[in-house]
């Protein structure tokens, strides 16, 4: 028997992102909002094997299938199922499934395009791993394909769907900051980022983040998600980015930068700067949003309100903003403490009742492509050590 399905109690939270609204009346064609979703994960890697045990806790939501084209990847992956579940090497082959519902991508970042857009022919819904594309063309051919079809496109930028950020976005909305100044945002790791390989080979198929071929590096794999947040608060993409990175620390043969540093600049004035290391994991990750009233501070699932020329006190609201528990937390400021699941169990949450009520994603092909050109722009800018500007494509909607 699978656990109860979560619910969030905090209705505020709640409320914030239960406004979407069918965007395809009712060409989707799905059954109905009270039967089973049947999904298969393409790619079994860490990502999509992690993803797979959320999955089995939500109800109405099976994984019924399994593809990778490396066999110890894809019997971890089917273990991992509750339940019957069939392999397949050949994601093609697993499309030609009539009873998968859905596909969840969560293959290297070159593949992206493709495999969704080919998921989308077979009549699948698809939930898109970030970063959802590489490069202008592969973001702009699924774009485009998205815009043909009439199935349900989410990308995995898990903290669009995350309860505590929507709140968040909309206490700095509502002015809790102040005028906006800058985002300062980090993630930070000590470690090679490497996977183990078992024999020579397969070096460039597991460990294909450190390969420019296959990747985006760090800013694909972990900017994107806070550029996302970025371009969500601002409701804007930005202007031009410069950046540097290199090769500086982990001499092993990787061709992705194992640090890098990305200053954008959004039309409004405000600057945003991105900053992973590899060599030092100091305060992890953290999103600061700086404003002329004050700043919030977020990491994976807490949240600090510090105000500008404020005492420490403890306060029943802040700047009459309801449901959060506000009371001083030394050295971060007042700690907001909103109610709220993982934030990738809350996505699948999200795309499920997507499919089975045909409505709109909060992290769908506008988000996802922009944040996918801001990171490529980001790659030209340290690649090239130029000034990139915007790029915008046909068939990329503005935010």
């Amino acid at each position: 028997m699978k656990r109860r399905e979560f619910v969030v109690k905090s209705s505020l939270a709640t409320a914030a992102v239960a406004t979407s609204s069918s965007i395809f009346g009712n060409i989707n064609n799905f059954r109905g909002a009270n039967d089973t979703v049947n999904i298969g994960i393409i790619g079994t890697g860490d990502r999509g094997t992690g993803l797979t045990p959320l999955i089995n806790e939500l109800d109405k939501f099976n994984v019924i299938a399994c593809c990778d084209t490396l066999p110890f990847r894809l019997e971890n992956g089917l273990s991992k199922v509750e339940g019957k579940a069939q392999g397949y090497k050949d994601y093609r082959k697993l499309l030609d499934n009539p009873d998968i519902d859905a596909v969840l991508v969560s293959t290297p970042l070159n593949t992206h395009s493709k495999i969704a857009m080919d998921a989308l022919d077979a009549g699948k819904h698809v939930y898109c791993e970030k970063t959802m594309a590489k490069g202008y063309d592969g973001i702009e051919h699924l774009a485009a394909k998205v815009k043909s079809s009439n199935k349900i496109f989410q990308t995995g930028h898990q903290y669009h769907s995350s309860r505590l950020y929507t709140h968040v976005v909309k206490m700095i909305k509502k002015g809790m900051i102040g005028k906006i100044a800058a985002f300062e945002c980090q993630w930070n790791r000590n470690g090679n980022w490497r996977r183990e390989v078992p024999s020579p080979e397969l070096e460039r198929a597991i460990n294909w983040r450190m390969y420019r071929e296959f990747s985006g590096g760090l800013a694909a794999e972990l900017c994107s998600h806070q550029i996302d947040f970025a371009n969500w608060v601002t409701e804007s993409t930005p202007d031009k980015v410069v950046g540097m990175g290199g090769v500086d620390y982990w001499k092993d043969g990787r061709e992705t930068y194992d640090n890098i540093h990305l200053l954008y600049s959004y039309p409004s004035g405000v600057k945003a700067t991105f900053t992973c290391l590899t060599s030092n994991a100091m305060d992890g990750y953290q999103i600061k949003a700086i404003g002329d009233k004050g700043t919030i501070v977020l990491d994976y699932a807490k949240a600090w309100f510090y105000p500008e020329g404020k005492k420490n006190k403890e306060l029943g609201e802040v700047d009459g903003v309801s449901g959060a528990t506000v009371k001083w937390d030394e050295g971060k400021g007042y700690a907001l403490n909103i109610e709220h699941e993982d934030a990738s169990k809350q996505a699948l949450h999200d795309f499920r009742d997507s499919i089975q009520n045909n409505t709109d994603p909060v992290s769908n092909i506008t988000t996802g492509a922009n944040a996918a050109i801001c990171v490529q722009m980001g790659l030209d800018a340290m690649y090239n050590e130029e000034i990139v500007h915007w790029k915008k494509l046909p068939s990329v909607q503005a935010i």
